[in-house]
């Protein structure tokens, strides 16, 4: 029981020294004198730190301001990055400044600007992504913004409607922009004619949203004008984070205030300023703290509500770096003595400064410490029943075989790893609905954050989980784990390890995301639409893929569940394949028999689904049907709304092809394309790969080479068919039935699933 209270008693005196600790930091000032010799402007815009004219009122080289004369009088321009300065916010670490737009496709040619780009990158500025937008007006054009003139990926984009008959048309589209954007590269490319419309000016541009009004009643995008006041826009440029921070104002030689006495700060580092106000103008009080917090302290004080600037630059991490002798706690910057000195109070001064304290706690020592003491057994026994219960699903889900092989195997040790069920809990927030990525056959899909920071997807396995494995089963499912984890192919998701401490085993992947090739191909994105040219690529990257698991890998691998939904997009939109829920590993020149008939309604290799007996080219009749929704964009079963009917994609495809009207089912946002040679050598190779005779068609090395070959445009026209090509064709349809059927009388084996 003494222990106890001495325990208690101590944890009370530390809380209260650590506050009265805060207060004494501060010692009294005099209120400060007000800096007058840097009151700058030009025109009529004010020139506040960092920002200046003259030598010795400006924070370095980047914030020098020149004082230009122009035919309206003096205007102010940034040096370093040549841009018109028209206010400066200090509080919210902001500049606005004037910033170029681009115009294309003027019936007047003079109007047109081909400075499309701006690059910001090694300066201390950057575009606001809460103020700032990424704009487009006109009509029947796509606008899009990229990082640089070097990389072709896409940041966003407007796709403005098409233009209206005889008048002219102004739409206006505006897209969001990521944070810390420092360049961009702006293309404008025509998607509709003109249909004889009055076509106007398109211009693009980043633009402060809060001055859009004043924007559309200034601007001019009439076609026949030749007026130029509109080449330039109001943008927002980030060269400081404002923080919190527990800081003071230093001597009075190394403290500057602002003209009207708003604000005082001093200099904490080359990148740090403490900024501090009086009590009338505290219009930050949610960054600042007051630094008097004792009664009795800093009567005199009069600039007392303190905030840190941080400037930006190279290499300085506003959102966690502090000045030297101060540390990051909480999202605050504290002062080190701060810490050290409510580390170790001592005993007898502290004690008897607390005393009142000491005493209102100790009536209700008793119950706290009965409270405590239960708690603690409660959470011991518990503790001990988790422990057992993990023991018993680790021996459950094949943990003692995994350890035995990764012991036999010293040199792949390291390419997977055993992650305990605590930390997968905390990464996926206690497997929160809100955190779920998607719902397939094969389980369910967290994303998760592990403790070093990387985001990683989870998989949560569908299995009956009182289930107890033979030893068969389980060392075929701890075999699978480590082939899989040994595949190293950037279009294959890698595999980083598991979880067999609970129910179900737990499987964890790299995260991908730009979600599933379905998603992109059937949801629509005016945004962002997908071209023929990244339809081939990615096609080119999931047959790269599935060559590499059929004869590149250590054990040949095959899939088995090969669909749109099964192919992420990542960052850069590059392909992987996914979902290893259903594949088998095999030994060279076997093939897998089975007498459950596992895969997707719609992708189903028909040869397989009769025979069961599952072949590396029942995953290329699959790859096929992929193929066919990259160049159709159709779903690869449809139900008619009418009848009962299902539509099967791959029949529809095969009778399109016999009746030479391909391009009437080819996807309209591709047919523009100007591809129309590469589709139709796509399509035979699709209509190859799904011969009803696996022997017939091409192994997936074959179908990655061809797919080269279209996109080099080098053999497109040439390649060659077989003689007896039309006729298999006949054959396939008349194999498979005709090209829609009744669900009602549909016989399905066994785990076959639909879409």
């Amino acid at each position: 029981m003494y222990g106890c209270f001495c325990l208690i008693d101590w944890l009370v005196l530390y809380l209260f020294f650590y506050a009265a600790s805060l207060c004494s930091i501060v010692r009294p000032h005099y209120v400060l004198p007000y800096k007058t010799s840097c009151n700058e402007s030009c025109g009529n815009v004010d020139i506040p730190f960092p920002f200046g004219i003259k030598v010795g009122c400006y924070k370095s080289e980047w914030f020098r301001v020149t004082c230009n004369k122009t035919a309206d009088g003096e205007k102010p321009f940034i040096s370093s990055i040549n841009m018109q300065l028209l206010n400066v916010s200090f509080y919210e670490g902001t500049v606005l400044v004037n910033n170029s737009a681009i115009y294309s496709y003027c019936p007047s040619k003079d109007r047109e600007n081909n400075e499309g780009s701006v690059n910001l990158t090694g300066t201390p500025f950057f575009f606001s992504h809460i103020f700032d937008r990424f704009m487009s007006i006109g009509c029947g054009n796509l606008a899009t913004f990229l990082d640089s003139p070097t990389n072709d990926h896409r940041i966003g984009g407007c796709k403005l409607p098409p233009c209206e008959n005889n008048m002219t048309s102004i739409v206006r589209c505006a897209v969001n922009i990521p944070s810390g954007l420092s360049s961009f590269v702006t293309n404008i490319r025509r998607i509709y004619p003109n249909n004889g419309s009055k076509r106007s000016c398109i211009s693009s541009f980043i633009v402060d949203t809060r001055f859009l009004d004043s924007l559309e009643a200034n601007s001019d995008h009439n076609a026949t004008t030749t007026n130029r006041s509109g080449t330039y826009v109001p943008t927002t440029l980030q060269w400081g984070i404002p923080k919190r921070g527990l800081c003071e104002l230093g001597e009075e030689s190394g403290t500057l205030c602002s003209p009207d006495g708003r604000y005082c700060w001093t200099s904490l580092s080359q990148m740090h300023l403490c900024v501090c106000t009086p009590d009338t103008y505290n219009n930050y009080d949610y960054l600042s703290t007051d630094v008097c917090q004792e009664i009795g302290k800093c009567v005199d004080m009069k600039y007392k509500n303190c905030f840190m600037h941080c400037l930006n630059a190279d290499g300085n991490d506003c959102s966690s770096s502090c000045p030297d002798r101060y540390k990051n706690l909480g999202g605050m910057c504290w002062p080190l003595n701060v810490l050290d000195s409510s580390e170790v109070p001592t005993k007898k001064s502290k004690r008897s400064q607390n005393l009142p304290v000491i005493i209102g706690c100790s009536t209700s020592i008793g119950t706290i410490v009965v409270l405590i003491g239960t708690w603690h057994m409660h959470k011991l026994i518990e503790r001990r029943n988790n422990i057992k219960l993990k023991q018993k699903y680790f021996k459950r889900n094949g943990g003692l075989l995994l350890q035995q092989q990764l012991s036999n195997n010293k040199g792949n040790v390291e390419k997977i790893k055993l992650f305990a069920s605590k930390e997968l809990e905390k990464a996926t927030d206690y497997y929160n609905e809100n955190r779920i990525l998607g719902r397939g056959g094969q389980g369910t899909v967290f994303k998760g954050m592990l403790t070093d920071g990387s985001i990683v997807a989870i998989k949560k396995s569908k299995m009956i989980e009182d289930k107890k494995l033979d030893e068969n089963e389980l060392k075929q499912f701890i075999n699978e784990v480590m082939i899989l984890s040994q595949i190293n192919h950037r279009n294959v998701v890698k595999l980083l390890g598991c979880c067999l401490e609970t129910k179900v085993p737990l499987l964890v992947y790299e995260f991908v995301p730009n979600g599933t090739l379905s998603q992109l191909l059937h949801v629509p994105n005016e945004e962002f639409p997908l071209t023929w040219e990244m339809r081939l690529r990615i096609a080119i990257e999931i047959a790269n893929a599935l060559s590499y698991l059929h004869s590149a890998a250590s054990v040949p691998i095959y899939h088995r569940d090969i669909k749109s939904s099964n192919i992420l997009l990542d960052d850069k939109y590059r392909a992987k394949v996914s979902d290893f829920g259903t594949s088998r590993s095999v030994a060279l020149e076997q093939t897998h028999v089975t007498t459950r008939v596992q895969g997707t309604f719609g992708y189903l290799d028909p040869e397989y689904f009769r025979s069961s007996q599952f072949t590396e080219k029942s995953d290329v009749y699959s790859f096929g049907v992929v193929l066919i929704e990259l160049i159709t964009g159709q779903k690869p079963v449809s139900s008619c709304q009418s009848e009962e009917v299902v539509r099967s994609l791959a029949n529809f495809f095969l009778h399109s092809m016999k009746e030479n009207s391909l391009l009437n089912i080819v996807d309209p946002l591709v047919i523009n394309d100007n591809a129309e040679e590469e589709i139709v050598a796509v399509a035979k190779l699709a209509k190859r790969c799904l011969n009803m005779n696996g022997k017939r068609r091409p192994t997936m090395k074959q179908v990655a080479l061809e797919l080269e070959r279209v996109r080099s445009s080098e053999e497109a026209n040439g390649m060659q068919q077989s003689a007896d090509e039309d006729s298999d064709t006949d054959a396939m349809i008349e194999a498979s039935g005709v090209h829609s059927f009744s669900t009602s009388g549909s016989v399905l084996k066994d785990s076959v699933t639909s879409q």
